[in-house]
């Protein structure tokens, strides 16, 4: 009996035992579980860190290559306008009627023929800046449908061309001459851009013009097709020439409607910001 408890007891210690071994080693795998469990969690922490700048990071450079893009589209930008501008002829806009000089050498870059349907004399040879004549060709075909016929009288001249035209007003005028035609170098029509129109019952000597409808319509319309009267009654440069318009371009014309103002009343600095967008 006693044999039996010391079987008993014996073996009551040894399961103890390996409970107690068993409970050591699985406090000890705890503990280092805990620790490896903290240091991930501090890693985690500094992963997270990490993480953190790194976004900021990446939305810096973000930011960084969205400016650049930026810079890069204005800087291609004002390449463009640059471009755009250097194949602009600079003269287009330029103020001349006694206030600049036109050299004697200039020639529009390119001319074209205007169609003899538009023009007052179908056997004279007239010419205007190729890019202008679309305009002008609208500009008139458009009147024609709101039931105004009106013609072309002239259109480019050259500087030599304007010295005779204007020794000859001389001639007939004396010095009264200079209240009506430009001396040479200073015609907005060696420009090629500008032309003096008419109408049946007025002809080549433009004497009324100003009392026809072609006149009022051109008043109410030019400027949609880039036209302005460049001598309104009471201007500083010459007389009142209701025949006489000038492509400026459709945005500084309309600008010049939409404000009650005449193209010599503005700034040459504010004409010029116009000349990018002159033939748009």
């Amino acid at each position: 009996m006693l044999g039996g408890l010391v079987l008993v007891f014996a073996f009551g210690g040894y399961k103890y035992w390996d409970l107690q071994v068993r409970y050591d080693t699985l406090s000890s795998e705890k503990t280092a579980l805990e620790k490896t469990l903290s240091v991930k969690e501090e890693t985690l922490v500094l992963i997270e860190g990490e993480k953190t700048n790194l976004q900021g990071e990446l939305i810096g450079e973000k930011q960084k290559v969205e400016e650049l893009g930026d810079q890069v589209g204005e800087i291609a930008e004002t390449v463009g306008v640059l471009d755009k501008l250097s194949k602009t002829d600079e003269e287009l806009l330029q103020k001349y009627s006694k206030v600049f000089f036109l050299n004697e050498h200039y020639v529009p870059p390119t001319l074209t023929e205007i169609k003899t349907e538009y023009k007052w004399n179908e056997d004279r040879e007239l010419q205007i800046h190729a890019s202008v004549r679309p305009y002008l060709e609208d500009m008139i075909s458009d009147a024609v449908d709101d039931g105004i016929n009106m013609y072309v009288l002239s259109a480019y001249r050259s500087f030599g061309t304007q010295s005779i035209l204007k020794s000859g007003y001389k001639v007939l005028y004396g010095t009264g001459a200079n209240q009506f035609s430009a001396d040479q170098g200073y015609s907005e029509h060696q420009l090629g851009t500008t032309v003096d129109i008419t109408v049946i019952g007025v002809g080549a000597t433009l004497s009324g013009f100003e009392k026809t409808e072609a006149y009022i319509w051109l008043q109410e319309n030019a400027y949609k097709y880039g036209f302005v009267l460049s001598y309104p009654q009471g201007n500083a440069y010459y007389v009142f020439e209701p025949w006489h318009w000038r492509f400026v371009g459709e945005d500084l014309a309309r600008k010049l409607h939409r404000e009650e103002k005449n193209f010599y009343d503005l700034d040459q600095r504010e004409i010029d910001t116009y000349l990018i967008s002159i033939f748009d």
